[in-house]
């Protein structure tokens, strides 16, 4: 019995000699093209900048569809003329963005606001399995309305998508920040 306590304690210290260290964790190397902005071209109430490497789809009714081809998204643009209207656009943009609250696991707004340019909104953030991830609404309050929604062509999974939705949230912000109403 003595030598098998010998051999047991013997085994146990050549055995362990390294320490167990965890795998550190592993992130994902994507790589996008610089941003390099221009302005959309197309006949409308409004004009603002898009990424140069995105496709520009003129839709009926002054909408636009601004497609990431490499990303396998696009972004939806509805414009809708203010005709006293406004808190039922409003309200209607909102109840948009809580649809996804069943599948999303937070929704986080930003206001925006350009009193010089007229330019008054906000963006939500949703985080999560939700269809859409981030959506937005601007506004002059008198005149026109935008609305805007980001989709993916696949199922969510929404740690896999993370990196290109950031990339793409940098260009709603140039978007909203280069907007400018024509009369």
């Amino acid at each position: 019995m003595r030598n098998f306590f010998s051999v047991l304690f013997v085994f146990i210290f050549i055995s362990c000699k390294n320490d167990v260290l965890p795998k550190p964790k592993a992130y994902l190397s994507l790589t996008y093209p610089a941003k390099k902005y221009k302005k959309i071209t197309l006949e409308r109430p409004y004009t603002f900048q898009v990424l140069k490497n995105t496709d520009v789809i003129d839709e009926p009714n002054n909408w636009l569809k601004i497609k990431y081809p490499n990303l396998k998204a696009s972004l939806d643009i509805t414009y809708r003329p203010v005709n006293n209207n406004i808190k039922e656009l409003l309200t209607e943009a909102e109840k948009l963005v809580f649809k996804h609250a069943v599948k999303a696991e937070q929704i986080i707004p930003k206001d925006f606001v350009n009193s010089k340019k007229k330019v008054f909104g906000s963006m939500y953030e949703i985080t999560g399995n939700a269809a859409s991830q981030l959506q937005f609404h601007v506004t002059d309050s008198t005149k026109n309305f935008i609305k805007g929604s980001l989709y993916f062509y696949a199922k969510p999974n929404y740690d896999s998508i993370l990196p290109a939705v950031a990339y793409i949230k940098e260009d709603i912000f140039q978007l909203i920040e280069s907007l400018e109403w024509r009369k």
